[in-house]
This record gives C-alpha cells, structure tokens and sequence, in this order.
C-alpha cells in the first residue's frame, strides 16, 4: 500500500487532523489526533465560534469561545499537519518543520489578540484573526528556512 503524497496529506489534515494519518496507516496516531481535535473543538465551542464568525457576529464569536481550550488548537492542527506531511511520501526536505512552527506561534499569537484587535474599525474575532495570522507565520517560517538552507550549503 502506497502512502499519500505530501499535497494529499496537507489537505486531509486541513480538512480533520488525523486524517491523514489514518490514510498512511498510522492508525493510532491518527485516532489520537481526531480524539484530541474533537476535544479541544468541543470544549473551547470552536464550532460555534466558526458558525458565528462566518455568519458576521464577531462579537457573539467571541463570547462563546474558550480561549483556554482553543490555546490549545493551533500548535494541535498544525503538529498534525507537520506530521501527516512528513510521513507522507517523497523526501522532507531539511528544515521544512518551520513554516509549521511559526504558523502554530503566529496562528496563537493572532489569538490572543482577537478579542480587542482591530484592522481599521473591524473587530475580526477568534477565526479570522488567526487565519490572516498563518500568513505571516508562514513567511517567516520560510524565510528562517530559506536562510538556514544557505548556511547550510556554505
């Protein structure tokens, strides 16, 4: 049985983590992550945190999240999402845990902001904020890789 690509396994963990693993055959390691997923999402009320963000109730997102249960949630999808990724087939290239980390810190950070950080007048909330924080997280995580790559070949 041939395991997933990396783009596969990247988007199975997007969609659920543990996903992915469950397709590469590591099957406790998958069961543990949607165990933990359900946990923390049940508890912090990210669903309906989602639900009202989407629907544009910022406020009322806020109000329902646990912040000390979703604390928890991005270094949670995003290990999961570095693991299915490097257990996945093809070769993992040096140092590419870092746009993982630093989205898991940056994604964290815009969490703690969100209830009182605004863009302009907009209030973005537990959701939103976080996402546009991957970006950067991402950026920088690739940066620090790029940068370690060119040491490294020195």
């Amino acid at each position: 049985m041939t395991m997933t690509d990396k783009l596969e396994a990247i988007l199975w963990s997007i969609a659920l983590p543990g996903f992915a693993q469950l397709l590469n055959r590591k099957f406790v390691k998958g069961i543990i992550f949607i165990f933990l997923e359900f946990l923390v999402n049940v508890n912090s009320h990210f669903n309906t945190a989602i639900l009202y963000s989407f629907q544009g109730n910022i406020r009322e997102a806020i109000e329902a999240t646990n912040y000390q249960w979703l604390m928890f949630y991005p270094c949670l999808y995003m290990f999961a999402m570095w693991d299915a990724y490097k257990d996945a087939e093809g070769e993992t290239p040096p140092y590419s845990y870092l746009p993982f980390v630093f989205g898991a810190y940056f994604v964290t950070i815009g969490l703690m902001y969100s209830p009182s950080l605004k863009l302009g007048q907009i209030l973005l909330g537990p959701v939103w904020l976080p996402i546009l924080s991957l970006i950067p997280g991402l950026l920088v995580g690739n940066f620090i890789k790029c940068m370690l790559m060119r040491i490294k070949v020195r």
